[in-house]
């Protein structure tokens, strides 16, 4: 059973490219968010986490982004400005650390640095009091 879904925008581009210019499909398949996803899917994720892409998470200033999800009890994180050259192994273990955590709450200094950085967004769970 999934409990960890982590959604990679496939249509990210990096910083200074027109959003709006059309592409090829060798051009979409080189986009920084394509590239993650595809380095992700190579590697041993967690038992119980599933990738998902997405077209659009509205993040563009700060592409490539991710989101780590696990259901109504987990807080919800949205993490931009990824480098699919340099970050995987940190998302790798961060996306662990988030599995293997009860409530989505990784303690800040057990966090790999990408995720203490690159936070843009943390969402309250909606089966939590208020928190």
């Amino acid at each position: 059973m999934t409990q960890v879904t982590v959604t990679v925008c496939i249509t990210c581009r990096r910083a200074g490219q027109d959003a709006d210019a059309p592409d090829s499909q060798d051009e979409r398949a080189e986009r920084p968010g394509a590239r993650l996803l595809s380095a992700l899917a190579d590697s041993d994720l967690p038992a119980g986490v599933a990738l998902r892409p997405v077209q659009c998470l509205s993040a563009c200033a700060r592409g490539c982004a991710m989101v780590i999800e696990g259901g109504a009890e987990r807080w919800t994180y949205l993490y931009g400005d990824l480098n699919p050259d340099t970050h995987v192994r940190q998302i790798l273990d961060g996306i662990a650390a988030y599995a293997a955590s009860a409530d989505g709450l990784v303690p800040w200094r057990a966090r790999p640095e990408v995720f203490r950085k690159q936070s843009i967004a943390r969402i309250p769970p909606k089966e939590a009091p208020h928190v």
